[in-house]
């Protein structure tokens, strides 16, 4: 409705200025305006019908006036007005659309292989037969079979302790930490036995120095893998 009651340019019908003198507004009045000024007419008139029906009667013929106006494709100066502003008036952005938050992901925790002391108990039952049945058979083939394959008795040995220990433990990561921990312990002290005997006398066992060297790695796998608890 406020489209159709803006105020007239060049209007022949404000030319005798009837209805907005008895409203008291110019023809480039606003539609608040001249609804403003009904009201206050209205307010003076008081209670008296003939005042008021002439007042009502002025409106509608400013509302006609306007609507005239808007049929005939002329626009008043106040639209004009109006429909600049708006063009002059930055628009607002655009909103940007918002990412979707991505699901949250808990990672797996994976424990660490621990080589802190550990308690020292004997192994029992299954255990213990399973250590001192492979281990006594690694031996016996390290120090009876003439030129066994130390390094391969190695890895059997490393491999045995690592089930017995996870057996015991039920840490996999673990066991293995304790058995390549002990290979290399054990290997470096066979590597200075053989350096000691090396460099005095020879023991007159039928071991080669591969195989001398691999006692203490063997010896101490068996007991890590009876006692490591």
């Amino acid at each position: 409705m406020s489209n159709l009651l803006e105020p007239p340019s060049d209007s022949g019908s404000d030319a005798g200025g009837g209805p907005y003198e008895q409203l008291g507004v110019s023809p480039e009045a606003s539609f608040d305006e001249v609804q403003a000024a009904r009201d206050a007419r209205l307010k003076e008139v008081g209670d008296d019908p003939l005042a008021r029906s002439r007042v009502e009667a002025a409106y509608d013929a400013v509302l006609m006036d306007r609507l005239k106006e808007r049929q005939q494709g002329r626009v008043s100066t106040a639209a004009r007005t109006a429909s600049a502003r708006e063009q002059l008036t930055p628009a607002a952005p655009a909103p940007r659309p918002s990412l979707p938050a991505l699901p949250k992901v808990a990672l797996p925790r994976v424990a660490t292989p621990s080589l802190a002391a550990p308690n020292l108990v004997m192994a029992e039952g299954n255990d213990r037969a399973l250590a001192l049945g492979g281990f006594g058979g690694l031996f016996a083939l390290l120090l009876l079979v003439p030129g066994a394959p130390a390094e391969l008795i190695l890895a059997l040995g490393t491999g045995l302790c690592v089930v017995v220990l996870q057996r015991r433990r039920r840490r996999f990561l673990a066991a293995v930490g304790w058995g390549f921990g002990l290979l290399s312990l054990g290997l470096l002290v066979g590597g200075l036995l053989v350096g000691a005997v090396a460099t005095t006398m020879p023991l007159g066992l039928p071991l080669n120095l591969a195989q001398l060297q691999s006692l203490p790695a063997l010896l101490l796998l068996l007991l890590g893998a009876l006692l490591v608890a």
